[in-house]
């Protein structure tokens, strides 16, 4: 059974394929990288990895969000002057309502200085803009279902689903049919309330596990 917590803390958005996107501002560059991430070790691997690819240029500030809840958050300025970068970049991301995600902004210096304030503007619109070359999802968190129904009962239930958008993630058809779909928290009581009244109780209803799952219906 779902709780009070599940109804309102049951969805995140992640990045399915990261993207790079470059602004000007003055004549200096900044080039924002960003990519999904599941570790510490993985987005400093590839912070790494970007100041290898741009070795030449001023600047490779950082910054990274990861877990459920955003728990564990990392920045750094990279030689810009101190909270004018990293953490501006840091709070685009957290924003944005990302997790498990890094982003790395490289500057080529145009010759002109930008100021803080200008800094600040400059490193949170280049995040902004890679963001959007991104394709970017939801993670929500329900249950693994599966319903066992005679073949009447399982057209019911099918035709059910479809008119309330939701996805079927198996059918097998042998002297009965096997559905199988994973249902958000917040849909979960609601929708087996509906398929045990569809079915008159006949339904064999078994929740397999709790689970987190892309919602494809509200994926960009």
């Amino acid at each position: 059974m779902c709780t009070w917590y599940d109804k309102f803390m049951q969805k995140y958005r992640i990045i399915l394929e990261g993207g790079q996107s470059e602004i000007v501002e003055k004549k200096s560059r900044f080039i924002a990288t960003l990519r999904p991430i599941s570790t510490q070790e993985e987005a400093v691997a590839f912070i790494d990895e970007m100041k290898k690819k741009y070795w030449d240029a001023r600047h490779n500030c950082s910054a990274f969000v990861l877990g459920e809840h955003q728990e564990i958050t990392r920045c750094s300025d990279d030689g810009e002057p101190s909270g004018t970068a990293g953490r501006p970049m840091l709070e685009v991301l957290l924003g944005y309502e990302l997790h498990n995600t890094v982003v790395v902004v490289t500057r080529y210096f145009g010759g002109t200085l930008l100021g803080t304030g200008g800094l600040v503007r400059a490193y949170s619109q280049a995040v902004k803009e890679g963001i959007k070359s991104c394709v970017c999802g939801t993670l929500i968190e329900g249950y693994h279902v599966k319903m066992t129904l005679n073949y009447t009962d399982a057209g019911k239930v099918l035709n059910y689903f479809k008119s309330e958008g939701q996805e079927v993630e198996n059918t097998e058809y042998m002297e009965n049919v096997t559905i199988e779909v994973m249902i958000a928290c917040k849909w979960y009581e609601e929708r087996l309330e509906n398929v045990v009244s569809l079915t008159a109780g006949k339904a064999l209803i078994e929740t397999l596990g709790r689970v987190t799952f892309l919602d494809k219906n509200l994926s960009d």
